[in-house]
């Protein structure tokens, strides 16, 4: 089966974000692709944190929504989106969240970005507080797809091999990792984390990023990729709006975890 992860430059245009996304779904559909994963934030990377609040939506309705849920019925694939705005229990913050949609437009599952990426980097200026602008989940979703069970995380739930095993736990034999990793720590340490995830776990990751600049001038890394159960980079883009596809064999994992049982010899 064929999956993609779309890398993209969004801005602080809702509206021009989604051309781009649905141009690069058309790709997708043209080179045969069944499930399709968005990068964070893929709808809205704003000048301010903050104005996130204003294009935040109620599940299951608002343009963004619409836009996804369309999107899969007219192209015939599966929709992971990445992370976008949505409605929080707080006024002045949002939850990232990832809805899923199937080939029919229906949605199957919704996650909520669990970590939040506060930290200042090491020998560096930057520093981010997501929790500034957003409010953390605290629900890890899997959801029962045409290439099997995936688990869902965002960006910087990727440092936390914890949740990884506790998706692992509920059947999951693929990951998406829609990020927006910042041009420092994805240089150091993007690619190895990735390949950590699906090693450790015998599971595909799909991984589709932001790169290059963007309104708040933060710069992200790029280098969207999928990596096979064994840690082998399967497709990999640098920089560019484009698709990173690749053909995946849903079998796999199960094959390697009877054969390489590292899972069953777990010793908690």
């Amino acid at each position: 089966m064929r999956v993609a992860a779309i890398q993209m430059n969004s801005g602080a245009n809702v509206d021009n974000n989604l051309q781009t996304a649905d141009r690069l779904f058309a790709e997708a559909a043209e080179d045969g692709c069944q499930l399709v994963v968005l990068p964070e934030n893929f709808a809205l990377m704003p000048r301010n944190a903050r104005d996130k609040v204003a294009r935040a939506e109620q599940l299951g309705s608002g343009p963004i929504q619409a836009f996804l849920a369309d999107a899969a019925r007219r192209h015939d694939f599966w929709i992971i989106g990445g992370s976008m705005p949505m409605v929080s229990p707080e006024a002045e913050r949002v939850f990232g969240v990832c809805p899923v949609y199937d080939s029919k437009g229906i949605e199957q599952a919704c996650y909520r970005k669990i970590h939040l990426f506060d930290v200042k980097l090491p020998d560096s200026d930057e520093a981010y507080q997501e929790s500034w602008s957003m409010f953390p989940g605290d629900d890890p979703q899997t959801v029962a797809t045409p290439i099997g069970k995936i688990g869902l995380t965002i960006c910087y739930d990727l440092r936390f091999p914890e949740l990884f095993r506790c998706l692992v736990d509920d059947g999951a034999t693929a990951f998406t990792v829609p990020a927006a990793f910042t041009r420092v720590t994805g240089g150091a340490h993007w690619h190895t984390l990735l390949r950590a995830r699906a090693i450790e776990n015998l599971a595909y990751v799909i991984a589709p990023g932001q790169y290059g600049e963007h309104p708040d001038k933060r710069q992200t890394y790029g280098h969207s990729l999928i990596v096979d159960p064994w840690g082998k980079v399967l497709a990999e883009q640098a920089e560019g709006e484009c698709i990173v596809a690749a053909d995946i064999d849903p079998e796999l994992p199960a094959k390697l975890r009877r054969d390489f049982p590292v899972l069953a010899n777990r010793r908690l």
